[in-house]
């Protein structure tokens, strides 16, 4: 029998549940049930879930035509301008993450970053309006003609804006989504449906923003021009930080718990330094907090890495046996913080799983609008549909689809299943990783077509792509809303938008590995191509083989399915429940495991699972 020495309370069934879970109102007073939190206060964050979209999605959707027709960088170095901006935001918000678990809070952050991405909106701008700050009119399109590049000042102010942008927005999205989910209770039953339907309901507000930025906002771009639109992004994220404020009275915040690092830190320092002394059985580290149950309870833990289970274990006398006395918090951890440590360990093979996914969400925002752009673009006589506001098209789907997902299948999967959100988050991602699959398929099919159509002087109606773009969508609402699940139900007190910055850095590797695809095929393929230096190098994507690039990306998308349904398989049975039974009152119980192992559950213990 070993002693486990821990400093907090665990109550609760969830995964994510903590006794650590405090929360205060404006004022720093704890929260009353009735005047803070639930969907009167989540509307607000939803709200500026919806117009920071708008204007994001507005700007980044149709960058490549700015940074391609206005500021003269090459096509390929162009898209790959945009995605490498599009991977920033998204790893920044692992900074936004840390930030807000650490130090600021969800709200602070949220507001302080807002101001830096309008002040980016701003600033764009006012560089698209000034002729001084651009390169001269030229025809990136026409033979032969050489435009000039934006160099010096006019791009170190290009680049400045739209990394204030990158900054604001990377450090606000994890916080959305964790502000607005910590204003539900989380546990099991109602409060489980209730934080699933919320989540649901924040993917809308995301097709509502999109939507709105793909038809409206980009058209305003189109017709009068990047300086308004850009101005307009500014315009709407103002509104969206209104709407943050106007919810102040009504939310729920969650104290910053201190550097989230630290206790990381801790528990690999401990496990090294404890390295020779035996390993603990399975039991022995089911360590919970038992001060106040009066009922049994079931905890589930994390049964991989348990090398690091020697972190919150008490060291022994090494002539006698005798447990030591106190030791120094960085050789005896908490079983919250060990636990802590192998949730992050056991959740990035899922998040590496999706960073494929997110590649291919690259394509359809850089080269799949230049395939438009070469596309007869015609709705009518007189009106032409700007071939960013294509994307527009898996949102007008996903606007109808998501409510009669919470309202249909949902319930009908919950009856089938015994599930309380209808499917796990685990199944959601499987789902949409497969379907992704069949996107690009649509894409290299269509893109064959147009190539050989191109050829006999004929020029392909817009709507071709439209395929792509409906199916990317279908999947991506069932990865991207059972991923943002996924993290969060997973994520301990203190690190709900930390961890929840994880979905959000999936996003940016996908991005930034879009980047080296578009590099590395170029270099492979150069020999191969007929003076074009690659299946991508041309400025025309008629001289390209764009259909072959995405054949690749369909490859490598069908793989990884594979690669999921392994990792999902392995972490799904890297987690145990263990039934701990309850002692009101502050002593301790002894049960026995399986095996006959004697466990001391310490009061005042915690495993925070």
């Amino acid at each position: 029998m070993m002693d486990i020495e821990s400093r907090q309370g665990s109550k609760g069934d969830s995964m994510a549940a903590s006794a650590a879970e405090v929360s205060v109102d404006w004022r720093g007073r704890p929260c009353d049930p009735r005047k803070h939190g639930g969907m009167k206060a989540a509307v607000f964050v939803l709200g500026i879930q919806a117009f920071e979209m708008m204007a994001i999605a507005a700007v980044g959707n149709n960058l490549i035509t700015y940074v391609f027709g206005e500021m003269h960088f090459p096509l390929s170095q162009s898209a790959n301008i945009v995605t490498n901006f599009i991977g920033t935001v998204f790893l920044l918000s692992l900074l936004g993450g840390f930030l807000s678990d650490s130090y600021l809070g969800s709200f602070w952050t949220m507001l302080i970053f807002g101001f830096v991405e309008l002040s980016g909106f701003i600033l764009l701008a006012v560089q698209a309006h000034l002729p001084q700050l651009r390169p001269p009119p030229c025809d990136m399109m026409a033979a032969g003609e050489g435009c000039e590049e934006a160099g010096g000042v006019k791009a170190s102010i290009f680049f400045v804006a739209l990394y204030l942008v990158a900054l604001g927005s990377g450090c606000l999205k994890p916080n959305i989504i964790a502000h607005g989910a910590d204003q539900f209770r989380r546990g099991g039953g109602g409060d489980a449906r209730r934080l699933s339907s919320y989540f649901n309901a924040a993917y809308f507000s995301f097709c509502v923003g999109e939507l709105v930025a793909l038809t409206v906002l980009v058209w305003v771009q189109t017709r009068s021009g990047m300086d308004v639109g850009f101005g307009v992004s500014a315009a709407v994220m103002a509104i969206g930080l209104v709407s943050l404020v106007a919810g102040v009275a009504f939310y729920r915040n969650k104290p910053p718990q201190g550097s989230i690092l630290m206790p990381i830190a801790k528990v690999f320092v401990a496990a090294v330094t404890k390295r020779k002394q035996v390993c603990p059985s399975t039991a022995t580290v089911q360590a919970i907090a038992t001060h106040e149950m009066s009922v049994n309870t079931n905890i589930r833990r994390i049964n991989k890495f348990r090398f690091l289970d020697k972190a919150c274990v008490k060291a022994q006398d090494g002539a006698g046996g005798a447990l030591v006395g106190k030791e120094s918090p960085w050789r005896l951890c908490t079983p919250e913080e060990v636990e802590q440590v192998k949730v992050l360990l056991c959740v990035v093979p899922i998040f590496a799983c999706t960073i494929v996914f997110n590649t291919i969400l690259a394509q359809l925002q850089t080269f799949s609008v230049q395939q438009g752009s070469a596309m007869d673009t015609r709705l009518a006589a007189s009106f032409h549909v700007p071939p960013a506001s294509l994307q527009a098209i898996p949102y007008l789907m996903l606007v109808a689809l998501v409510p009669a997902y919470e309202a249909a299948f949902v319930p009908a999967m919950r009856r089938l299943t015994g599930v309380a959100t209808g499917i796990t988050p685990l199944q959601r991602i499987g789902v949409g990783l497969f379907a992704v699959t069949f996107s690009m398929v649509a894409a290299a099919l269509v893109e064959a077509r147009r190539l050989s159509e191109s050829v006999e002087g004929r020029i392909l109606s817009i709507f071709w792509i439209a395929p792509q773009f409906l199916v990317f969508g279908l999947s991506e609402m069932f990865t991207a809303v059972g991923l943002i699940e996924f993290f969060y139900k997973q994520s301990l007190a203190g690190m709900q938008a930390f961890l929840t910055s994880m979905t959000y850095c999936s996003y940016s590797f996908g991005f930034y590995l879009s980047s080296v695809l578009v590099s590395l095929v170029n270099m492979v393929t150069r020999s191969s191509a007929s003076g074009n230096g690659g299946w991508l190098a041309s400025n025309h994507l008629n001289n390209d083989r764009l259909d072959l690039f995405y054949w690749l990306l369909a490859a490598l998308s069908l793989l990884n399915f594979f690669n999921y349904l392994f990792w999902a398989r392995w972490y799904s049975n890297s987690v145990e429940t263990v039934q701990v039974a309850g002692v009101g009152g502050g002593g301790g119980d002894v049960q026995e495991d399986e095996k006959g192992t004697g466990v001391l559950l310490a009061a005042n213990s915690s495993m925070g699972l």
